[in-house]
């Protein structure tokens, strides 16, 4: 992989592939650039695709104290390594942060997101904020396999796939990165869909969502379509938040192509 620094001088590593514009793809919690390093490879022939390691991820470094800002900072400098403008592609709170980046008023020409998980009425904006608390505190205790568990409750996973999990082989790697959940709940602010960040997002946004997902992730890619200024809106049919790149790309590749 290759490096760039962040302003706070924070390594940040990227890979790239392909040939054409820019495309800059951003990973959700617990999840490296490896993770839609499939995606970049079905976009190849037609883009110029960059991934890479979050902060406090993978390959790398990281910086405190924490912000949201340092991240979108992370992707201004990706975007000035990968030619100085890009499109932008981010799944689950991954998107979050694009939608903040784009917000900021970073040098990007279209922004897509898949089904960033906003919550859509009291009882999960409740569910959420107590996340941040439990998360807090089991970090702050230096528990991160506690941490790991309320990640995958948060998810929907069950108790028992839980408990099959923490006697897998990639449960280790899930503890590696688990620091991290508290940037990308950082990255969800209050767990409401910002609205006016979302606002200033100047730029045309495609928001993805899956069919077969919960109508509540629909709904979550529904609104931001509707409150970006140049939003919209589209389900992908047969998908759930584990969508396919083989479905996924050409999509994209219509989008980002303009």
């Amino acid at each position: 992989m290759e490096h760039t620094s962040s302003r706070d001088g924070t390594r940040i590593a990227y890979a790239r592939t392909g040939q054409g514009p820019a495309v800059v793809l951003v990973s959700g919690a617990m999840s490296t650039g490896a993770t839609v390093a499939p995606l970049a490879a079905a976009l190849a022939d037609r883009f110029d695709v960059t991934v890479y390691d979050r902060r406090g991820r993978g390959e790398s470094g990281d910086t405190e104290p924490y912000a949201v800002e340092r991240e979108v900072e992370d992707l201004a400098a990706l975007i000035e390594a990968v030619g100085g403008e890009t499109s932008l592609y981010g799944v689950s709170s991954g998107g979050a942060l694009v939608l903040r980046a784009a917000a900021s008023g970073l040098p990007v020409r279209r922004v897509a997101v898949y089904e960033v998980p906003y919550a859509m009425d009291d009882e999960a904006a409740r569910a959420g904020a107590e996340y941040t608390e439990r998360l807090t505190e089991a970090l702050g205790r230096g528990r991160r396999g506690e941490a790991v568990e309320l990640f995958l409750r948060l998810t929907g996973l069950g108790e028992e796939m839980i408990r099959s999990a923490r006697q897998s082989p990639m449960w280790a790697g899930m503890e590696s990165v688990a620091p991290s959940l508290a940037y990308d709940d950082a990255v969800m602010g209050d767990h409401r869909a910002p609205r006016s960040v979302l606002a200033s997002v100047g730029a045309p946004l495609l928001s993805l969502a899956g069919g077969a997902s919960a109508e509540w992730m629909r709904e979550a890619a529904r609104t931001v379509a509707e409150a970006a200024p140049q939003g919209t809106y589209r389900a992908l049919e047969g998908q759930s938040h584990m969508v396919e790149p083989g479905v996924l790309a050409p999509v994209l590749a219509e989008f980002f192509a303009g």
